[in-house]
C-alpha cells in the first residue's frame, strides 16, 4: 500500500485528505511562528558528524569532497549556532533521516518541526508549543477536539503541566 503511493491516493480519497490537511498544518506552523517573529531557516542536511539525537545516521560518500557524510539525524546542533550566532528566534520544518527500524508509525525518513528561542526557558518554550498546537488545530479542524483512532482528544488550552522529578 505504501510503496505504490498513488494507487492508494486514487483508491482512498480518505489517503488524499491527509495529504491536504497534512499541507494546511505546515501552512498555518509557519503563519503562526512568522507572526511571532521567528526566522525560518535551513540546515544542512549532509553532515561531517552525526549529531543533535541518539540514532543511527545513513552514511553517504561525497565525490568531490572524497569523504563520507551522514544524512541528518536532527537539526539541533545547527539551529543552536545560529542562536548563538546572534538570531533570536529560529525554526525549521525539515526532512530527517534515522537509519532504524519502520513500520506504519516509524518512518527512517520524517519530517520535523524544531524551534529555538534564546533567553526563554522551559515554561516559555512549553507555553509556546501549547499556543502553536492549539492555535493550528482549531486553524485546521475548526474545534479544539479531534477523534483519533476511537479516542476523543481535546486540545483546549491550558493543558495540564505534568513534573517529571
Amino acid at each position: 500500500r505504501y510503496r505504490q503511493r498513488y494507487v492508494d491516493l486514487i483508491v482512498n480519497p480518505e489517503v488524499k485528505e491527509v495529504f491536504v490537511k497534512r499541507s494546511r498544518i505546515i501552512k498555518e506552523m509557519r503563519n503562526y511562528l512568522d507572526d511571532r517573529g521567528f526566522l525560518e531557516v535551513e540546515t544542512p542536511m549532509m553532515q561531517p558528524i552525526p549529531g543533535g539525537a541518539t540514532a543511527r545516521p545513513f552514511i553517504t560518500h561525497h565525490n568531490a569532497l572524497d569523504m563520507e557524510l551522514y544524512l541528518r539525524i536532527a537539526p539541533e546542533l545547527y539551529l543552536k549556532r545560529l542562536i548563538v550566532g546572534g538570531l533570536e528566534k529560529v525554526y525549521e520544518i525539515n526532512r530527517n533521516f534515522r537509519n532504524e527500524g519502520i513500520s506504519t508509525r516509524h518512518n527512517p525518513e520524517f519530517t520535523m518541526l524544531e524551534i529555538y528561542q534564546a533567553y526563554g526557558d522551559y515554561e516559555v518554550m512549553m507555553q509556546l508549543c501549547e499556543d502553536l498546537i492549539s492555535a493550528v488545530m482549531f486553524k485546521v479542524n475548526g474545534s479544539m477536539q479531534i477523534d483519533f483512532e476511537g479516542q476523543q482528544l481535546d486540545f483546549t488550552p491550558p493543558w495540564r503541566r505534568v513534573t517529571m522529578l
